[in-house]
């Protein structure tokens, strides 16, 4: 899984990726911070399923701290957007090609207003953030309508000649960008586009057409990052109600940022995602940093109840990408061979069956399954059982 950061530059972007990471990343208020794109890895955070057998549990990747389970997700921070990326302008023909791949988008926003559309910065509420998220919706709509006119004539005429079946032809032909043959299929009949002859497709309706499978194969939230400036909860709100169909999330990824360089000096106690944390000892205190935590507490905590960088990638896997977490296990045996407790967690897409989670383990699990047991009930599910959020499986497959 690979969510992508987006955004125009000077939005908070870099900020936003290395509070997820830790990573060492160039951070400045001015355009094109960013040039080639910062791969890192966030982590989601759950209720960890060691809580469910009263034990510790000893990931091998990630990591536990009070139960709570992260788990990696590879993130990337791409170069900042400008309006007319989809014609090259600014980094734009680099940025998106650097999303191919990502399956989801976190669309980092300057809820404050303070950075205008090239990135410049300037007084908060000099500028409208609903303007960052039109422009990015269409540039990226732009992007995917440009794909498919250049080859659709060509497309279009071997498909219909050669009677192709035409969502199957879209999915071949755009399979890099996630297309499916069912998303196709499904597209073409919500449109009501002539599936039989693509030739009769006008412009509009080939926009049409992009925009969904976009939407489909980017689908998006809103960090509206800043949010501890002037005018940013009051923008925050506005966007909620401007942009219904969008999950907006306030987040201020410098107090997230600080929070945890903090807690890796050992100043305070802080696990990301919380409401609060506590300070380890005062006396330690520079002025500065106590002030710095000071702010964040009655400005960002209090009000929001978080950073909301948390809240952010974990609504971008679990709503938006509705990906289940699931732990490997035995009825009698939590451990592996090394005495490491649930040492392991995957991510696992929507309508996980229990069969695509032994092929997940192995390829011989899947091909020898004779049946999976649901750990925590101590009941065994058949290769169709759905599986849910936090179930505990262990897999039982001949030799």
């Amino acid at each position: 899984m690979l969510l992508g950061l987006v955004g125009k530059p000077s939005c908070g972007k870099s900020t936003f990726f290395k509070a997820l990471t830790l990573a060492d990343v160039a951070i400045a208020s001015y355009p094109f911070t960013t040039i080639k794109p910062n791969r890192g890895a966030g982590h989601v955070k759950l209720p960890c399923a060691d809580t469910d057998f009263r034990v510790q549990c000893n990931p091998r990747e990630g990591f536990c701290v009070g139960h709570n389970r992260f788990v990696p997700v590879e993130v990337l921070d791409v170069a900042g957007l400008v309006p007319g990326a989809h014609e090259g302008k600014g980094l734009g023909n680099q940025f998106l090609d650097d999303l191919r791949q990502a399956d989801a988008l976190l669309h980092i926003v300057d809820a404050s207003g303070s950075a205008n559309e090239k990135g410049e910065i300037g007084k908060p509420g000099s500028y409208d953030p609903a303007n960052d998220i039109r422009f990015l919706e269409e540039e990226i709509d732009l992007w995917y309508f440009g794909l498919l006119k250049k080859s659709w004539e060509k497309f279009a005429k071997v498909a219909f000649v050669e009677h192709k079946k035409l969502s199957e032809a879209v999915a071949k032909q755009f399979s890099g960008l996630g297309v499916t043959e069912p998303m196709a299929e499904k597209i073409v009949e919500e449109q009501k586009l002539d599936a039989e002859n693509p030739l009769k497709w006008s412009d509009e309706d080939l926009r049409g057409f992009a925009t969904a499978l976009r939407r489909k194969t980017k689908p998006m939230l809103i960090a509206a990052n800043k949010c501890d400036l002037p005018a940013a909860a009051e923008n925050v709100k506005r966007l909620q109600l401007e942009f219904p169909n969008y999950k907006i999330i306030p987040c201020s990824s410098d107090a997230e940022l600080t929070l945890k360089m903090a807690a890796k000096a050992g100043l305070i106690r802080y696990i990301p995602g919380d409401k609060t944390f506590t300070v380890v000892d005062d006396s330690k205190l520079q002025p500065p940093q106590r002030k710095a935590l000071e702010f964040i507490k009655t400005n960002v905590l209090d009000v929001y109840g978080s950073t909301g960088v948390q809240q952010a990638i974990n609504a971008a896997v679990f709503e938006l990408l509705g990906y289940v977490a699931i732990f490997p296990g035995g009825v009698n045996k939590l451990a592996d061979q090394f005495g490491r407790v649930l040492p392991d967690c995957f991510l696992m897409p929507p309508k996980t069956t229990a069969l695509d989670f032994a092929f997940k383990l192995h390829t011989d699990f899947g091909k020898n399954f004779i049946r999976a047991i649901d750990v925590k009930k101590k009941l065994p599910v058949g290769k169709d059982h759905v599986l849910q959020n936090r179930d505990v499986v262990e897999i039982v497959s001949g030799k």
